[in-house]
């Protein structure tokens, strides 16, 4: 590999939305890393809006990357985010082992479920198939819902102890995953992100935002995405990533922002890489 990092991000482009990858492109590119977008669908912004457009692209997507692999692409990082059906989630499985040789990195963010419900587009096969596909990753960051989908243990609330995640990571980390991030364990007043990897634990607590952005997930993993592309600790991403989102989030709040439209980080940017 070059000195120039380069990461494949698989996820959809939502236009006028800061989720997926107009969340992952700048802020990879603000970690000096080279982003080549792999897209899934095409919308005009999130589905959370009352309308969108939307264009499907999965029919598209292993000619689109079969050129990547003809022209001798390689990549330090292989990022998957949100997948749409059954055949992404293949499509994605198979990018992984056509790409992935001993020096890249994979992140698998398991986009299935939060608050105790698969999302509409989910269904049991497909969380089924992620449960497989996550045996490719090296580091996966779910939600409380996704970890106990993954683990095959109860959902029991945002409420759970440090003890129920470390056994939830403990279960899905027979995989084959390296490291398992959980996010947004609640507490009265904060959130906690867990990470158990290799054996080990870490906890890292932000103070809670009274309002839910959409795209703090993909955030986060992006962030996470860019230290794993610069070969850095696993531990320093978290505690970057969490308190960048609870101090954007913050500032957004303190602005205005709407909740669909996602966390104002375009300003703070420049504090991405150092």
């Amino acid at each position: 590999m070059s000195e120039l990092k380069r990461v494949a991000a698989i996820n959809d482009m939502s236009g006028a939305s800061r989720c997926s990858l107009t969340v992952a492109i700048p802020v990879l590119t603000a970690y000096g890393v080279q982003c080549c977008a792999l897209p899934t669908a095409i919308l005009s912004n999130h589905t959370g809006y009352d309308k969108f457009f939307f264009d499907d692209y999965t029919d598209k997507m292993r000619d689109y990357y079969r050129v990547w692999k003809e022209t001798g692409m390689t990549f330090d990082c292989i990022y998957s985010g949100f997948l749409g059906s059954e055949e992404q989630i293949d499509i994605v499985d198979e990018f992984i082992r056509d790409f992935r040789d001993s020096g890249t990195r994979v992140l698998v963010d398991p986009v299935m479920a939060d608050d105790g419900k698969i999302y509409s587009t989910y269904n049991e096969k497909m969380c089924d198939k992620m449960r497989h596909l996550i045996q490719y990753a090296d580091v996966i960051t779910p939600n409380v819902t996704e970890a106990c989908i993954l683990s095959g243990m109860p959902y029991t609330g945002e409420k759970i102890t440090i003890d129920t995640a470390r056994t939830m990571a403990k279960k899905i980390a027979k995989t084959g995953v390296e490291t398992i991030i959980i996010t947004g364990i609640k507490t009265d007043d904060k959130v906690i992100n867990y990470v158990y990897s290799d054996g080990q634990d870490y906890v890292c607590i932000s103070d809670i935002i009274p309002v839910y952005y959409a795209g703090t997930g993909d955030l986060f993993a992006s962030i996470i995405c860019g230290y794993m592309a610069q070969e850095r600790s696993i531990f320093d991403a978290v505690t970057f990533a969490s308190k960048f989102i609870a101090r954007t989030a913050q500032y957004s709040y303190e602005q205005g922002i709407a909740p669909l439209d996602g966390v104002c980080f375009e300003k703070f940017l420049f504090e991405m890489g150092k």
